[in-house]
């Protein structure tokens, strides 16, 4: 067996209703605190007040949509001027990403660029950053538990990462009850965002027993639930499944890494306007029919082979399921869920080779199974415009 390492939050809170005590399970970090959250107002709300009930003094930073490097900078002097003593993101992976890069920025010197891979010079974060504490309100990022934070820059057009070992929430509070309320589209896109890490994580080249047993059981729970919570919001048990597996997908992503379809979220998600989870969504069947195309064609012999048989058996729930079957249970699922093809984004045709060339160069490409040639890229995106 390989040398393998594993991280994660150093702490995780799961269980419906324990949002309810983020009072107290934060109170160990201070008594100022920065809430961060997106644009829903009953969530800041009923945080603040658990928050002020313990003895915080709180200040809050709204995130209108995906976080950009702007969006940073802004609540790190925020968070200086309050002189916080930790942050708190409440909300889907867009507040938890800019709760985790505000934190970053509180205590490191210059612009949030000079720390970001691919756009900026990829400087290491030198000090420890102030405590952050993650309640996601959706299941699918698993943002609560990485050590990256995805930001846009207008000015590159692009969504890179800011990453270091310190990015990770020093608690991560997961109340399945905060997802009851999500609507059936963005149950769909968060929770194939989740399948999507689950399935790429199981797959890729840096996978390790850990991330294997996580994959395993979190694809062959979310699988079942996605469909359930979708048709039925009210399912708290489908509710809860879908928290736990996204949760899981984060902790495999962060130490297994990701493939090709985040490889290209990135660049497409940079350029046009649309929401991450249906990008991954719309690449999701596409990507995995061109790495089982690849593998019979290229390399038969590749242990990933019968880790896509696997995905299928897990997703379709049939013992002698092949690849094939999982390719085509997943493109059902997408045209169930009415989930759009890239071109209701903007993308098209005369974007596919700009997008090809920067999604070559993403990190997360390194971790598909096997390097997919410009052509298969090429093909790949344009089944999915």
């Amino acid at each position: 067996m390989t040398r393998f390492e594993f991280a994660t939050a150093t702490r995780v809170v799961f269980g419906a209703g324990s949002a309810n005590d983020l009072g107290s399970l934060v109170r160990p970090f201070g008594q100022r605190a920065l809430v961060v959250s997106g644009r829903s107002p009953e969530r800041p709300t009923r945080a603040i007040a658990s928050l002020e009930a313990a003895g915080f003094r709180t200040s809050l930073v709204v995130v209108v949509g995906e976080p950009d490097t702007t969006t940073i900078m802004q609540g790190a002097a925020d968070a200086r001027q309050a002189a916080v003593d930790c942050v708190v993101g409440i909300g889907g992976g867009s507040a938890i990403d800019a709760a985790k890069a505000i934190a970053a920025m509180a205590t490191n010197d210059g612009d949030v660029i000079d720390y970001l891979e691919v756009i900026g010079r990829g400087r290491p974060l030198e000090k420890p950053t102030l405590p952050c504490v993650a309640v996601p309100t959706t299941a699918g990022t698993g943002s609560e538990v990485t050590r990256n934070s995805v930001l846009a820059s207008r000015a590159h057009g692009v969504k890179v990462s800011l990453r270091g070992p310190s990015l990770l929430p020093r608690l991560a509070i997961v109340d399945p009850s905060l997802t009851m309320d999500l609507p059936p589209a963005l149950t769909a896109t968060t929770g194939l965002d989740a399948l999507t890490q689950l399935i790429e994580a199981y797959v890729s080249c840096r996978a390790n027993p850990m991330t294997d047993a996580l994959c395993q059981e979190g694809i062959g729970l979310a699988a079942p639930a996605v469909r359930r919570a979708f048709h039925d919001g009210a399912d708290a048990a489908a509710r809860a499944d879908m928290s736990l597996a996204s949760l899981w997908s984060g902790m495999a992503l962060m130490n297994a890494g990701l493939g090709a379809v985040h490889g290209f979220a990135g660049p497409i998600g940079g350029v046009f306007d649309a929401p991450h989870g249906a990008i991954c969504a719309s690449l999701l069947p596409h990507v995995v029919a061109a790495n089982v195309r690849a593998i019979e064609t290229r390399a038969p012999n590749h242990p990933a082979r019968d880790r896509f048989t696997r995905v299928a058996r897990l997703v379709t729930g049939q013992s002698t399921a092949t690849a094939a079957d999982g390719v085509l249970w997943l493109a059902d699922l997408v045209q169930e869920f009415r989930i759009p093809r890239l071109r209701h984004y903007g993308v098209g045709s005369e974007h596919v080779a700009s997008l090809v060339e920067k999604a070559a160069r993403a990190s997360s490409m390194k971790g598909n199974p096997l390097e997919l040639t410009t052509a298969e890229l090429t093909e790949l995106l344009a089944a999915a415009i």
